[in-house]
Parts: structure tokens; sequence; C-alpha cells
């Protein structure tokens, strides 16, 4: 089990910058994929990055350069560092960890938090 919990979300203007966190309740070093995922209203839920627990880093392509996802292993936390926000990144930002138990793959999420890119 592995409960993950997001903060940092809030009203940005367009052009600014904000980051999210991710607390994890066991060491992400053991989690194989940590990733952070966003869901507009009346869309689906979509990657924006994810960092393996080899320290890979993958992002959503439209979202490279201007993304950057972190970890700090010794806190257990991953981050998510957004720049140059844009109204169309506003968004429910949910955190996932996807853990392999032999060749099964449990998944987690957190509860989301709310990123408004707004003037």
């Amino acid at each position: 089990q592995v409960q993950l919990v997001e903060s940092g979300g809030g009203l940005v203007q367009p052009g600014g910058s904000l980051t999210l966190s991710c607390a994890a309740s066991r060491s992400i070093f053991s989690i194989n994929v940590m990733g952070w995922y966003r869901q507009a209203p009346g869309k689906q839920r979509d990657l924006v990055a994810a960092i393996t627990s080899g320290g890979n880093t993958d992002y959503a392509d439209s979202l490279k350069g201007r993304f950057t996802i972190s970890r700090d292993i010794a806190k257990n936390t991953v981050n998510l560092h957004m720049n140059s926000l844009k109204p169309e990144d506003t968004a429910v930002y949910y955190c996932n960890a996807k853990h392999h138990v032999g060749v099964l793959e449990y998944d987690y999420w957190g509860q989301g938090t709310q990123v408004t890119v707004s003037s």
C-alpha cells in the first residue's frame, strides 16, 4: 500500500510558475514509477511527467521544456516544477505511484490538487 498526498496547487497568473509536491507513505526508491497526471473538466486524465526508481524521466511531448519532475528520496517526495504556465494547464493534478510485485502492477493515486491558470 502507498498513500500519496499532493500539495502546492492554487491560482497562478499566465506566465507564472508553480511547484507541486507529492508525499509518499513509503520510500519512493522502492516504487517503480512515480508520476504526475492531470485532468481538465470533460477530458481524460493524461500523463504529465514520470520518474522511475532509477531516476529516468519521461514527459508529455507538449510539456517538455516547461515542466520538470524531480524527487527527494530522503523526504519521499516527488515534485513537479511548472514554468510559463498557460490557461490550458488548468486542471486537477494527480500524483501516481506504480508498484510492481512480481507480474502484478499496483496503481495508487493521490486525491488531486487543483491548478488554475488565470488572470
